[in-house]
């Protein structure tokens, strides 16, 4: 669709951007404090968990199939635990080790034990003369944080609708020694809300890495969050590697983090057998225990997969108004420009938005005068760098319904006002 922008007269384009700074400015005296920055539950959903905290009390059994919940030991995590995490991923509880509340962090460990100790019997990465990280891009922030506080090149690696481009994943990773990783979000990915085909899956386990200490990094974060009755189905990783006949290729890695709390959740990390017993040995150290009565009282709340999913269930049908709503209101108000396109993801927790060349960070920045917190431009590739100043997230979920929509309201009035000043820049 042609930019409805470009096509003006001069005369009209002027008179178009002389409506919108009214517009703006009119919104700019309500002085709104909007928050979009980032991919939080609502109170309503963490609501939803507060029954697990009655779970809890001073007359409880505090032993899980024999392993004690109220004392040291038990580092892989309660039985129980493992087998709920294990249900989740598709795999075996023995390969499993649940740990802590953030897999950001268990992520961060396996970087630095990379980088300080080495994988398979290589160097460290810190002896050796470069270590690079692939990025599918957009991509998510904190992934790219982890490896670039450690001095790794992080390198962009294209999107399409089905997952990374693979042909340039085959081409770095099979050719170049110094690709150690690559970090994917294989279910609703964040931001674009796609899941990679099977194909794609298929081709990652069939990867035949220059670097034998090459590791795939799969967040696996949003493995049960879908939006439609009948979500995204992903391949399962380890499924693909047996038909391969690989192994000793893939971390992957999910939490309860926006299935209950946040702050309290219960992370988890599997990999081959191999993995896991470097794994266990890299976190002997820093792990004598988990939180075992977080993993008791979730697994009395949550049961099993099953019940997990009826609990995901009570989310959807929190998310799904909000996610309708974003949907709407950008068709409503720029669907007919030709300035924008957007994701319609089936689950996840984002919403893709690409507009003009060079227009992202200059919404984000009347987005931010106006008193609406987007996360910031640029945020989506490594180092901040959007080659193109396109991409903008948007995250959903926090605010309010109507919070949401007055929120995208000034959105919609910030895309078009930059898309016009540019088109007329562009004479």
């Amino acid at each position: 669709m042609a930019n409805a922008y470009q096509s003006m007269s001069t005369a009209e384009l002027d008179a178009c951007i002389a409506q919108l700074e009214s517009e703006a400015e009119a919104i700019r005296a309500k002085n709104l404090s909007l928050d979009m920055a980032r991919g939080k539950p609502s109170v309503e959903q963490t609501d939803l968990s507060r029954p697990m905290l009655d779970l809890v009390s001073s007359d409880m059994c505090l032993v899980d199939e024999g392993a004690p919940a109220d004392n040291y030991g038990v580092p892989d995590g309660l039985p129980s635990a493992r087998r709920l995490a294990a249900e989740l991923l598709g795999v075996d509880p023995a390969n499993v080790i649940v740990n802590g509340s953030s897999s950001l962090n268990l992520m961060h460990d396996l970087v630095a034990n990379a980088y300080t100790q080495g994988i398979a019997g290589c160097e460290p990465w810190c002896r050796q003369e470069e270590v690079k990280f692939l990025c599918p891009s957009p991509g998510y922030d904190r992934h790219f944080a982890v490896t670039q506080r450690f001095g790794i090149t992080n390198v962009p690696i294209p999107m399409r609708e089905d997952g990374p481009d693979m042909d340039e994943v085959e081409r770095l990773v099979q050719g170049d020694a110094s690709v150690k990783g690559i970090w994917c979000v294989p279910k609703y990915a964040n931001p674009t809300g796609i899941t990679y085909s099977d194909e794609v899956v298929r081709r990652f386990a069939a990867l035949k890495p220059a670097a034998p200490d090459f590791r795939i990094f799969w967040d696996n974060a949003y493995v049960v969050h879908d939006l439609a009755e009948e979500g995204d189905e992903l391949l399962n990783i380890f499924d693909a590697l047996e038909e391969a006949g690989a192994t000793n290729l893939v971390y992957e890695f999910s939490s309860t983090a926006k299935i209950t709390f946040p702050s309290s959740g219960m992370a988890f990390v599997t990999a081959s057998p191999d993995d896991m017993a470097a794994i266990r040995a890299a976190f002997a150290l820093e792990r004598v225990s988990p939180e075992k009565i977080s993993q008791l009282a979730h697994v009395r709340f949550l049961h099993d997969a099953q019940g997990v999913r009826a609990h995901m269930a009570k989310h959807a049908a929190i998310l799904r108004p909000r996610f309708a709503l974003v949907q709407s209101k950008l068709e409503e108000g720029l669907g007919d420009l030709g300035i924008a396109t957007w994701t319609n993801p089936r689950g996840g927790y984002f919403v893709s938005f690409d507009g003009p060349k060079g227009s992202a960070k200059a919404i984000v920045s009347l987005m931010s005068s106006l008193g609406v917190t987007l996360t910031g431009a640029g945020a989506t590739w490594p180092y901040g760098n959007d080659p193109l100043d396109t991409n903008i997230r948007i995250a959903p979920t926090f605010p309010s319904l109507d919070d949401l929509g007055s929120a995208l309201d000034v959105f919609v009035v910030a895309a078009k006002l930059v898309s016009a000043r540019l088109a007329r820049a562009e004479r």
